[in-house]
């Protein structure tokens, strides 16, 4: 069983699957393409990779620029991460608003992110591991984001583990969106 919940920004959902578990561990079915066709998730990707982080990480919030933007779907499969989602897109009445979630890899927890929009997320944990599926493949040139401190975000840590590329994005008062 999976439960889908629709976000407040159009487009996002909240995927929790309800893992099994006994006395050898856990079993969790993450993606279901009924269940996802349902809710309106598509499940054809290009690409899948992953991210492992230690405690007070903080990645993002990025996208691709079209004509290689790209839907993602993000399941944490180890530790916990607060995740944020930015609205991006100019014509959605949720425009520049964002949306979080606690994602625990315990429960194989997942956000969809729809065309358009910004992602990032902070680890609480020791460690994280974040598994993605993407719609396309990653273009360098379309390769993008907004700072992480420029859209009102409340921030679980005060003093967040920034790459130097996300420290330098464009702040969002400053970002003219292609979406």
């Amino acid at each position: 069983m999976i439960d889908v919940s629709p976000g407040k920004i159009a487009g996002v959902k909240l995927i929790r699957p309800v893992a099994q578990h006994d006395l050898r561990g856990a079993f969790v079915k993450i993606m279901h393409a009924e269940i996802f066709s349902r809710h309106g998730i598509p499940t054809q990707y290009a690409e899948q990779y992953y991210s492992v982080s230690k405690t007070n990480v903080l990645r993002g919030l990025h996208f691709q620029t079209p004509p290689h933007d790209h839907y993602k779907l993000v399941t944490c499969i180890e530790g916990e991460v607060f995740d944020v989602i930015v609205d991006l897109r100019k014509s959605s009445r949720t425009y520049g608003q964002h949306e979080s979630f606690e994602l625990k890899g315990a429960n194989g927890d997942s956000v969809f992110v729809p065309t358009g929009c910004a992602h990032g997320f902070y680890v609480r944990s020791a460690t994280a591991t974040l598994l993605y599926n993407v719609s396309t493949v990653h273009a360098l040139s379309h390769d993008s984001g907004i700072r992480w401190n420029s859209v009102g975000v409340s921030w679980p840590g005060a003093n967040p583990v920034v790459s130097e590329r996300d420290a330098g994005l464009v702040a969002f008062a400053e970002f003219k969106t292609p979406f």
